[in-house]
């Protein structure tokens, strides 16, 4: 059996489902992804700085990592914290850019060149993307809406089909 190429961090404790459903319930109004994504700088700040050990967010909901991808148009690096789940040696994102009607840059940037880097733990790892689609992309979508309800807030709101990956280490 080999170990699972993602360490099995987070930082904080998972805050049951009651404060789960507050949370999301604020993260899904348009004030608090709006507050979210103004948060974002200072959380990409803390990630790459502990090495995807600590993070603003993290310790309230899902655990979070932080992406890095090729820029499809500029070539550079890009990097952004993202919420993920994990599924054995899988890690699983969801670009519902906070229910916003065009996909987040990362997700066209993984559909452009899906050879991408997560940091998590203090490592960074090569990891190969594939979009996730039919009745996988179903379950992982409500795995997510479960865990933390703003997801279906999203989905409500963005009016298109919100993209999954599967990120797997290469």
């Amino acid at each position: 059996m080999t170990e699972n190429p993602f360490p099995d961090v987070r930082w904080g404790r998972d805050p049951g489902t009651w404060a789960r459903r507050v949370i999301g319930a604020v993260a899904g109004s348009k004030p608090g992804a709006w507050f979210i994504r103004r948060c974002t700088p200072l959380d990409r700040w803390l990630l790459d700085r502990s090495g995807g050990r600590f993070t603003i967010l993290g310790p309230m909901a899902v655990p979070l990592l932080l992406l890095t991808t090729t820029g499809r148009k500029s070539g550079q690096r890009r990097q952004i914290p993202l919420a993920y789940m994990r599924d054995g040696d899988r890690l699983f994102l969801v670009g519902s850019n906070f229910g916003q009607a065009h996909h987040p840059a990362w997700a066209l940037n993984l559909v452009a060149e899906p050879n991408a880097w997560v940091t998590m733990g203090g490592k960074e790892i090569p990891v190969l993307a594939t979009e996730v689609v039919g009745a996988e992309r179903d379950r992982i979508y409500q795995e997510f809406v479960d865990y933390i309800s703003n997801y279906d807030t999203y989905r409500g709101r963005a009016g298109r089909e919100i993209k999954i990956f599967a990120l797997t280490s290469r």
